[in-house]
């Protein structure tokens, strides 16, 4: 962890307790087995201390794109689809845990971030139905292709897409950043392994799947996509 840098950031503190609610809203109280899950009443883990280690996670020296700043951002673009939700709060959940581990040189990111979902959220009162949600989301991220009908699913994946969408010089700043995270990658080899991703996102039907965000984002981020591949491919 390097919660002293994660603590540097300006929205260090309106995250954290933006975390505390977020958790103790999804707690659950002892229930009969055999009934739903109960809202939590008080009790339960400090919650403070689960944060700072996500915080701390997410400012890890090796990430450039995949940063606090990118955890802010799915925040809000979840909360801009919160409309679309089945339940926004398992969303947020996943937003918050969906690249909590984040190694470029490995391959199982996703995979690693939904065990820690699922051990965190357990050992943190939340119930079963809502942690095995929680990780199926954050394991999503990995294709960014919901089933038709994943409500959950295609508002977390357009809320990660959504900097495709971004202006000519946000999206750069995006590319740039990912080519920093991955600057132990010869240019060759990068510039194939990127063109191989940015080819799969431009043959899903869809980049973005609620109403919303295909109306604003999808041809934007097509956009961004084809010209970041004819430079790859130059």
């Amino acid at each position: 962890m390097h919660s002293t840098d994660a603590a540097a950031h300006p929205r260090y503190d309106a995250l954290l307790a933006e975390w505390c609610d977020l958790l103790v809203r999804c707690r659950v109280r002892a229930a009969d087995p055999a009934g739903p899950d109960q809202p939590a009443e008080g009790g339960g883990p400090d919650p403070r201390p689960y944060g700072e280690e996500l915080l701390g996670r997410w400012a890890e020296p090796q990430r450039r794109y995949h940063t606090l700043d990118h955890l802010v951002a799915v925040l809000s673009r979840a909360t801009e689809l919160t409309a679309y939700a089945a339940d926004p709060d398992t969303v947020a959940l996943a937003a918050w845990f969906h690249d909590v581990v984040y190694r470029p040189d490995r391959s199982e990111n996703e995979e690693r971030s939904a065990a820690l979902a699922e051990r965190a959220l357990r050992e943190a009162g939340v119930g079963e139905a809502r942690v095995a949600e929680v990780a199926r989301l954050v394991r999503l991220t990995l294709t960014h292709d919901p089933a038709e009908g994943d409500r959950d699913g295609e508002v977390l994946c357009d809320a990660d897409l959504a900097v495709l969408a971004g202006d000519p010089a946000e999206y750069a700043a995006y590319a740039a950043a990912v080519r920093e995270e991955y600057g132990f990658v010869p240019d060759e080899d990068f510039r194939a392994g990127r063109a191989d991703i940015l080819r799969r996102l431009l043959a899903l039907p869809r980049l973005f799947r609620t109403p919303y965000g295909h109306d604003r984002w999808e041809d934007v981020a097509r956009r961004n996509l084809g010209t970041e591949l004819e430079l790859l491919e130059a």
